[in-house]
């Protein structure tokens, strides 16, 4: 199971998930930067997704605001059998559910403060 891999446009905001090869990614006119996942979550808001298993299904839950000007984008699950992503707006509840399946990473992105993940082994 390969960890998500992100690089972001300091000027632009622009985010680009990098399948292979991650050099030399140009916006704007400059080098893109690597996201790193958060994995404490240290402010009010929370960003790190919360797994609760029920029967054979992950609940997968970000408990966040999910105002017009902050709000979680996408959820996504990584597993060593598929990658699947869960895409919000502002007004949705940041919730998703999923044939349970370990190991797993679940990632969450949220407008303001980046990327968080959380292990599920």
């Amino acid at each position: 199971m390969e960890e998500l891999k992100l690089k972001k446009c300091l000027k632009c905001g622009a985010l680009v998930e990098v399948l292979k090869n991650d050099n030399n990614f140009i916006c704007c006119g400059e080098q893109m930067v690597d996201v790193l996942p958060n994995s404490v979550d240290a402010s009010q808001e929370k960003h790190i997704p919360e797994v609760h298993i029920e029967n054979d299904n992950m609940i997968i839950r970000v408990n966040h605001v999910m105002e017009e000007t902050h709000f979680i984008e996408w959820i996504m699950v990584i597993t060593d059998k598929e990658v699947r992503k869960f895409v919000f707006k502002p007004g949705d509840e940041a919730v998703v559910a999923l044939s349970y399946s370990t190991p797993a990473l679940v990632y969450s992105y949220c407008n303001l403060h980046g990327l968080w993940v959380k292990k599920i082994m």
